[in-house]
């Protein structure tokens, strides 16, 4: 769950050493000084220009924080923090902090990313301030040592590879466990919340405005839940449901992924003179299917490689870009039958067991710390994973085992990591979502406005894939200024148009 579709920003350049000297950084500059926290929020930063790409135009600081926040005198780790400055002072109200999602994606670029996006109105009011959490990027990151294979996120359910499929999560499980168990179980996203008030005192500031994405619409609502009066006006983009933290977050883009599927027949069928796909949604669905099994058989030729069925399927979020994705599935049945080799994704897929890009395997290993962490919903017995990726895929063909199968969570250990966080207050925050997002769907963005009482809900009717801010100006944009500027949220939730 990155910053735009399938994009991240990345500034994983600091050096294992430093990572590990801060990690060990002993905490007498914080110690003893009273309320056991107090060291932490006067400290005071050190602003310097960003270095790395991705932060033109933002300062730099770095803020310390305990490791363990049972123990502040104990081990402390470093947080990169980045910021640019309201443009007036005279308005200026406060901060607004940014979380990219993920989780496990570098925070520092977002000021820079978010200059463009906001308001001249909300720019003048607001220190754009971006962050790695804990664990992430420059922030003491931890790693696994998973090999680029071994952080494929997609594993589709097959009888024939399941048990290679439980080898491979167990082996995760046991590779974090052995590199980096001592710090797992401080990698939660109630830690996270902690870091931000540190960094909000440390900032000087009384209360903290927030805009979270994805991911980090649920950061933003444990900080809420936790820290109820120093929440502002907290913008949460493309919701989770907390209620669902964090194996149901998983299957719960399958039916998300069907309704796309469904809405792109009837798109593909009232084209057929340019696509030839069919001239009915039946027809077009019978003709993906065909694709699938016939690359099930043999797979497809792509560049760099070939696609099996189970590959093309895992590229299911393609199906919210309609005009994107048809041009791909023509391309493949025509490689099928012997034509050209094609691009191996469609917009904005990503295929089943591909792995990332050679390199650090941070973002994998923050993503397994919280899911498997802080999750109460995993079950230990393989079996129940197998059950539930045929019940899931017989409901939902096209995605239902990919959110549904096994996960490292089978086998982490369970450690003395705090659970994901029960939300449910009165926060007057504002949830704006895509009606075609089909990683974080209307469905879960619902359950958030249940979660927060005094929230409003904005649904972009057709607005298309995942965030609404990333993705430029849209017919929510002036109730973001209003209630950024203002504090004002609409009357009712509502969905817009345009």
């Amino acid at each position: 769950m990155a910053l735009r579709d399938g994009r991240t920003i990345s500034l994983l350049t600091v050096g294992a050493a430093t990572a590990l000297l801060t990690a060990l950084a002993p905490a007498t500059a914080f110690a003893g000084d009273g309320e056991p926290l107090r060291g932490y929020e006067r400290q005071k930063l050190r602003w310097e220009a960003c270095e790395g790409s991705g932060t033109a135009g933002s300062e730099c600081a770095d803020v310390t924080v305990p490791l363990d926040y049972a123990d502040p005198g104990g081990r402390t780790i470093g947080l990169a923090v980045s910021r640019i400055r309201a443009t007036d002072a005279k308005q200026r109200r406060g901060v607004l902090l940014m979380n990219p999602g993920g989780p496990g994606q570098s925070g520092l670029g977002m000021p820079a990313e978010m200059q463009p996006l906001l308001s001249a109105e909300v720019r003048a009011r607001y220190d754009l301030v971006g962050f790695d959490p804990r664990g992430v990027g420059r922030s003491s990151p931890i790693g696994c040592g998973l090999t680029p294979a071994e952080q494929a996120p997609f594993h589709p359910y097959d009888t024939a590879t399941f048990a290679a499929d439980v080898a491979w999560a167990r082996t995760v499980a046991d590779k974090c466990r052995a590199k980096a168990g001592d710090t797992l179980p401080h990698i939660t996203t109630r830690n996270t919340a902690r870091d931000m008030d540190v960094v909000r005192a440390a900032l000087g500031e009384r209360r903290i405005s927030y805009y979270g994405y994805s991911y980090g619409t649920y950061l933003g609502a444990v900080y809420t839940q936790m820290f109820p009066r120093r929440a502002d006006r907290f913008v949460l983009d493309s919701a989770l449901d907390p209620a669902l933290a964090w194996r149901g977050t998983l299957r719960a883009t399958a039916p998300a992924a069907e309704l796309a599927f469904t809405r792109w027949t009837e798109w593909a069928a009232a084209r057929h003179a340019e696509y030839g796909l069919g001239a009915t949604p039946a027809e077009v669905r019978k003709a993906f299917w065909d694709l699938v099994a016939h690359a099930d058989r043999t797979p497809v030729p792509v560049e760099g490689g070939a696609l099996s069925g189970d590959a093309i399927r895992s590229a299911y979020a393609g199906f919210v870009r309609v005009e994107a994705v048809t041009p791909w599935i023509v391309a493949l049945r025509a490689a099928a039958a012997g034509g050209p080799a094609v691009a191996a994704a469609g917009e904005g897929g990503s295929r089943a067991g591909e792995a990332p890009a050679a390199g650090t395997d941070n973002p994998a290993a923050v993503t397994w710390a919280l899911f498997c962490g802080e999750g109460r919903d995993w079950p230990r017995d393989p079996e129940q994973y197998r059950r539930d990726a045929v019940r899931d895929r017989a409901r939902y063909p096209l995605a239902g085992d990919l959110g549904a199968t096994v996960q490292p969570c089978a086998f982490w250990k369970r450690q003395a990591a705090e659970p994901a966080t029960v939300v449910d207050n009165g926060a007057e925050a504002l949830i704006v979502q895509n009606q075609w997002d089909v990683q974080t769907t209307p469905a879960t963005a619902q359950g958030m406005r249940r979660a927060l009482h005094g929230s409003r809900m904005i649904t972009v009717a057709d607005g298309v894939g995942h965030g609404v801010v990333p993705a430029g100006p849209s017919c929510a944009s002036a109730d973001i200024d209003r209630y950024l500027t203002t504090g004002r949220l609409p009357a009712a939730d509502r969905t817009c148009h345009g």
